[in-house]
């Protein structure tokens, strides 16, 4: 489950995430203005990412095999540049609670 902040984004926004996960369901490969891959988090860790006129919006995502796909983390970016340093920390920290929840 998403973090409740993830409601207040734009229709539009839950539009364009939840068509990006229908796509990544059926296999699709995200170009990579629309997904990144994150290996120094996890092998299987990725960003979506989406702009409005609001804002820029991000998707942690997980996908330890084709059938399933665990989103860990979901946020508004408020500067420009984020430290990579913090995003990997919080997004290790993040999924790693949710893996162990799965347990």
């Amino acid at each position: 489950m998403l973090p409740t902040r993830y409601q207040q984004w734009a229709r539009e926004v839950r539009n364009r995430l939840g068509n990006a996960l229908f796509l990544l369901q059926l296999g699709t490969q995200m170009t990579f203005s629309l997904s990144r891959p994150m290996p120094t988090v996890a092998t299987g860790a990725a960003e979506l990412r989406f702009r409005d006129e609001e804002g820029r919006f991000r998707v942690f995502y997980f996908t330890a095999d084709a059938r399933s796909i665990l989103l860990f983390h979901a946020f508004t970016k408020k500067t420009q540049q984020t430290s990579p340093l913090e995003i990997q920390q919080l997004a290790r920290k993040r999924l790693q609670e949710m893996l162990d929840e799965e347990e």
